[in-house]
């Protein structure tokens, strides 16, 4: 897969570890920046990933702001950009596998690196459920959330 990766300032520091962590589990980076830890807006470099995903450029993405929460708010104002903040890899693997998240928020001032190299791999091995026998459950609720962007 391709993977748009962006960050503000507050997710610079762990943008290497993410960008190592995508390479490792097989997957080619998209670099949308950004590219110092200079003060910059997060919602310029979200705005870059769910532009790469809703082009098919890329097929998932993964934001790192301070907290997440920033990034989260902001990709899920995009049509076709479903995101959450995950700090456990429960949630980073079920996030995709049930609801057919395609992006991963996380806080570079909340975790570490140590996390990021177990979170990524959840996040990127994970498939959506939705299209197997027995995951009508699934696609019926993403077609919900769908529904919910006008």
């Amino acid at each position: 897969m391709k993977i748009a990766v962006g960050c503000d300032h507050g997710g610079f520091p762990l943008k290497d570890t993410v960008i190592e962590a995508v390479k490792v589990a097989g997957h080619e980076v998209i670099d949308v920046g950004a590219y110092s830890a200079e003060s910059s807006d997060f919602p310029d470099f979200v705005k870059k990933v769910g532009e790469k995903i809703r082009s098919g450029e890329a097929d998932r993405g993964i934001l790192i702001c301070g907290s997440g929460i920033g990034a989260a708010i902001a990709a899920n104002k995009m049509k076709g950009v479903y995101a959450s903040i995950c700090h456990d890899t429960y949630s980073a693997a079920q996030g995709v596998a049930h609801d057919a998240m395609n992006v991963l928020c996380m806080g570079g001032r909340i975790i570490g690196p140590e996390l990021v190299k177990v979170l990524v791999p959840a996040f990127l091995n994970a498939r959506y459920l939705g299209n197997d026998k027995g995951g009508e459950r699934y696609a019926r609720r993403v077609g919900k959330i769908k529904a919910l962007e006008g």
